[in-house]
């Protein structure tokens, strides 16, 4: 097992070699400067900003630049922000706690969903249960997270006044108080996030059980005398959830692109609106070390659905 997730490790270090090379060299391509500003403020003396462009190598060759940026890296330095005045490392910190919250229980929203209702689904094909379980399925994944997001607000916190719809991290309340205030202002973004997985899983979920309660396996199960439950439970389900896995491990790059953009719409202060910000400002270190670890945490969500591979079915041999 441990000799598996080395190898995984070691086949994961040049993809993200290969994805970091071509991130830094399409940033570098990119129109824009990041020290523009500096170069229209007549305060900075011409030496001064000729001294920072040296400093941060901005006019060596590409090649240059990449290397510094890869060896800097591997000693643990991200590189410094250009608009926030602080390191990338700790603004980094600062903002992902609180986007991996959100992704977090929007996932686990998304499969305490998915995986009843789809199994129920497919226990029962084509009755009035299913029926309705593919509407909403459909209209789920066919409506847009910024639409839905804004029809939220109208409703939620426009309409009703129930909910906040800016989130925010300075909540003047303790103990419990302050808990239920987190949760309230985060019920809005979970859901929205949540609700669009669970439509493409719930579909997911109910073709993958079609599948395995009509093989022999289960048949021979039912055969035997044991009860519906312990039949879907035990001997399907476990087995239907392994393309699950898979599924899930494949959709963390859209759940990223899609907590950017409701990050934006609820104003979270996640790594996702610092991204935005950040192309905006041209703060080009901050894109960079943002869509790294982007991809950092999509090679880690996939070595993680390898594993619970074998979990799920023995049969599958850690090689």
């Amino acid at each position: 097992m441990s000799q598996y997730v080395l190898r995984r490790l070691l086949i994961a270090v040049p993809s993200l070699l290969g994805i970091s090379l071509v991130l830094f060299t399409v940033l570098a391509l990119a129109p824009g400067d990041p020290f523009s500003e500096l170069a229209t403020n007549p305060n900075v003396p011409p030496d001064v900003r000729l001294a920072l462009r040296l400093k941060f190598g901005l006019d060596d060759p590409i090649y240059l630049r990449y290397l510094h940026w890869l060896h800097a890296m591997m000693q643990g330095d991200w590189g410094f922000s250009f608009v926030s005045r602080i390191n990338v490392d700790t603004l980094i910190l600062q903002r992902l706690p609180t986007t991996l919250y959100v992704i977090g229980s929007a996932q686990l929203l998304a499969l305490l969903i998915a995986i009843p209702v789809g199994v129920y689904a497919a226990t029962r094909p084509y009755s009035l249960f299913d029926q309705i379980a593919n509407t909403f399925a459909f209209i789920g994944f066919s409506l847009p997270t910024f639409f839905t997001g804004i029809l939220f607000i109208l409703i939620f916190s426009v309409k009703l006044d129930w909910l906040p719809f800016v989130y925010t991290t300075d909540i003047h309340a303790t103990g419990v108080y302050w808990l239920v205030e987190e949760l309230r202002q985060a019920i809005m973004p979970v859901m929205v996030l949540g609700l669009f997985q669970a439509a493409s899983m719930t579909r997911f979920v109910r073709s993958a059980m079609l599948d395995v309660v009509r093989l022999d396996y289960v048949t021979t199960a039912r055969a035997k005398g044991l009860g519906q439950a312990r039949v879907i439970v035990k001997h399907a389900m476990r087995n239907a959830m392994i393309p699950v896995v898979t599924l899930v491990a494949l959709q963390m790059p859209a759940v990223f692109g899609g907590a950017i953009v409701t990050e934006q719409i609820f104003r979270i202060p996640g790594i996702g609106s610092l991204l935005i910000s950040s192309i905006l400002a041209n703060d080009t270190p901050v894109v960079m070390a943002v869509t790294f670890v982007f991809a950092c945490l999509v090679v880690l969500f996939n070595l993680i659905a390898d594993v619970l591979y074998g979990w799920l079915d023995p049969r599958i041999a850690f090689r």
